[in-house]
């Protein structure tokens, strides 16, 4: 298959390192981008408060119309010039630090899972995701239901003898987002907006989003700045709920009572007033898009339906007489479904057999 298509949805795991390298490579030689290395120390504001320069740490000033603060959990623009409240969600997810470790294969010929794993954990939950050369395995944890040491042992126990002598990061997730993005002229982009647990992987999604909304509606003058801020804010905003929502989501079905972590995450006051009233509604009646209010979900009605069927919360759901025509017409479906899955893994390449022709011959072109 070319580039970018394939028989059903996929996505790419990709080293970050090398593909921000590419993405400045091709900014700098192919679109003429200026890029510059330094380190701000001094804001300088405009009388309107807007930020007129920036001063490099080597007497360089940069100035600029519009500003994109990409500074991660520093937030030097959004949060030190402007000191944009930071709104936290940890009433609602409790995971709030995670520890990861890079495992080598075994052996150069060794399977590679071609998805995310994810596995529920006493207190969080670990993920595994394959790579060509190792695994990135790692565990999401909440420190008020678990203690750091225990928490290590649990990743270790996962990743098996393999893992016992290999160093651990320790990641603290300060969860939550700005109460607003975009204030003057600058906007907060990545964790400088925000960061939440990575279960959806949602904060790569919203840079990729953000920037499309700057592109598309950049302001052409200062005027119109203050009015596209506002509707950014309120964009990214819903967004921002609507993920904290998705997220809890994958808790609130637990069936699990064996620790306090999952019995805590199915407590009333945790979830949040406009997820709850949805889930009432769903007891009876499928996710439909009448049931969000917003033109461009980050998850719409079909990622919740998803979620709901795998945990099985569609018990309270009519159920379809088996002599009906109905559960016929549902017949033929599944079984077309099946045989159609059949034929896509049966012609499909080993996930490690596909990565090496890509990188020993590349991609089709599109």
């Amino acid at each position: 298959m070319p580039e970018y298509a394939g028989h059903a949805n996929y996505a790419y795991h990709l080293d970050a390192g090398k593909f921000a390298t590419l993405l400045r490579d091709h900014a700098v030689q192919a679109l003429g981008v200026e890029h510059v290395l330094g380190d701000v120390v001094t804001p300088h504001l405009a009388d309107n408060g807007d930020i007129l320069s920036l001063e490099l740490r080597d007497g360089r000033r940069i100035t600029g119309d519009l500003f994109v603060d990409c500074t991660g959990f520093a937030a030097l623009l959004i949060g030190g010039v402007y000191g944009v409240p930071f709104r936290r969600c940890g009433d609602v997810l409790f995971a709030d630090r995670a520890i990861a470790m890079q495992v080598p294969h075994d052996g150069e010929d060794d399977d590679i899972t071609c998805h995310t794993v994810a596995t529920a954990q006493d207190a969080g939950w670990i993920w595994d995701i394959g790579l060509w050369t190792r695994r990135g395995i790692g565990h999401v944890y909440s420190s008020a239901h678990t203690s750091d040491d225990a928490a290590e042992a649990a990743l270790r126990r996962y990743v098996g003898p393999r893992g016992d002598a290999l160093p651990v990061r320790r990641i603290g997730i300060d969860g939550g987002h700005r109460e607003r993005f975009w204030q003057n002229n600058c906007v907060a982009v990545g964790l400088s907006a925000g960061f939440i647990e990575p279960l959806e992987a949602s904060a790569l999604m919203l840079i990729e989003a953000s920037m499309d909304a700057i592109a598309d509606r950049l302001p052409r003058t200062r005027a119109a700045m203050d009015v596209m801020a506002r509707q950014f804010n309120d964009t990214f905003r819903h967004h921002w709920q609507r993920i904290i929502e998705f997220l809890k989501l994958h808790y609130v079905l637990t069936q699990r009572t064996d620790t306090d972590f999952w019995r805590d995450n199915r407590a009333a006051a945790s979830i949040p007033d406009g997820l709850r009233e949805r889930l009432d509604l769903w007891r009876h009646h499928s996710p439909a898009p009448q049931d969000f209010d917003h033109a461009r979900e980050v998850f719409s009605w079909p990622s919740y339906q998803y979620v709901l069927h795998g945990m099985r919360f569609d018990s309270h759901y009519p159920r379809i007489d088996p002599a009906s025509a109905e559960a016929a017409m549902a017949g033929r479906f599944v079984a077309r479904n099946d045989r159609a899955r059949a034929e896509l893994v049966g012609r499909s390449p080993r996930h490690r057999d596909l990565l090496r022709a890509v990188r020993e011959h590349g991609l089709q072109r599109v």
